[in-house]
């Protein structure tokens, strides 16, 4: 909401902040500015910081109930805009809700797709990409080509809800289920996607690493496993959230009969937290950020392109 002219509020720049970060701008939100740092792979560069684009400092979202945008018509201007899938939990899941990671990696993510791509973004007029939540059953679910849903392990779909999901999948839809470890949290999901895809009619696979969504733009060779930045800085740098439990990675999809994907799933990792927690450690970045956004962006082209 728009505030009154006054002095600008500063949070003072983190202690543990790699060089080039600074604090800026109002609402305590603090930014780095690499102009010319890059992560360089493939014959591609991941630009750390654009110049001029302003990244705040991360921080895992609280409850998000009263916060974000619902989707409207009026929000799809014909440019990529990033639409959340916003959910319920149910009383057995393994997940901790819709708004993990949100919103800064919905922003994120499609700040480095403008950057990475010739990709039309929606910016609002402070130049913060565009993003909106969007319900299963919401007639606007069907103006959005790609829609993300976090911590699946937790979903639970009503009949109605599954049948508004079958027909936007069905349709051209893509949905990507990020983060959930362990087996539990993968058969809870499996079960509610189920509702709208079930698996006899559409089964769930590993994807092979030689599938067309691995080297969309970027040559993707092995699939990263992204803890969440709490585990890995409090575990002293492990990635298994779920120890023995969730020690390998899995990029698993539901596709149609002509083998466009209509669901992704990435198990055993949290490629949201790797783009909500870019800015945080400079550490976690390099190891984590960069493989996130490679796959991320290639995820994006895909669902665009198919």
């Amino acid at each position: 909401m728009p505030m009154s002219a006054g002095p600008e509020l500063r949070k003072p720049t983190p202690p543990n902040a790699p060089a080039g970060f600074r604090c800026a701008g109002t609402a305590g939100w603090c930014s780095l500015r690499m102009t010319v740092a890059a992560v360089v792979f493939g014959g591609a560069a991941l630009v750390a910081v654009v110049g001029g684009v302003e990244h705040p400092f991360g921080g895992r979202a609280s409850f998000a109930g009263t916060r974000g945008s619902t989707a409207t018509s009026t929000n799809f201007d014909g440019s990529f805009i990033f639409c959340r899938i916003r959910f319920r939990n149910g009383t057995s899941g393994d997940g901790n809700g819709w708004d993990v990671d949100y919103p800064r990696a919905d922003e994120n993510l499609s700040i480095r797709l403008s950057e990475l791509t010739k990709t039309s973004v929606s910016f609002d007029e402070g130049h913060e990409p565009n993003h909106v939540l969007v319900r299963p059953t919401d007639p606007d679910l069907f103006n959005c080509p790609f829609t993300m849903l976090t911590e699946p392990g937790g979903a639970y779909f009503s009949q109605a809800e599954a049948a508004a999901l079958r027909a936007y999948l069905l349709k051209g839809g893509f949905l990507w289920a990020d983060d959930f470890w362990g087996d539990y949290a993968f058969s809870v999901w499996a079960r509610e996607i189920g509702k709208a895809l079930p698996p006899h009619e559409f089964p769930i696979v590993d994807l092979p690493l030689d599938h067309p969504i691995f080297h969309t733009l970027f040559q993707i060779t092995r699939v990263p496993q992204i803890p969440s930045i709490g585990f890995w800085a409090g575990s002293g740098g492990r990635t298994s959230e779920r120890g023995a439990l969730s020690a390998v990675p899995h990029v698993r999809a539901i596709s149609d009969a002509q083998g466009r994907i209509m669901v992704l799933m990435t198990h055993n990792t949290d490629f949201g937290d790797s783009f909500e927690e870019e800015a945080t450690d400079h550490r976690y970045f390099l190891q984590f950020s960069v493989d996130g956004y490679r796959f991320g962006v290639n995820a994006l082209v895909y669902a665009m392109t198919h």
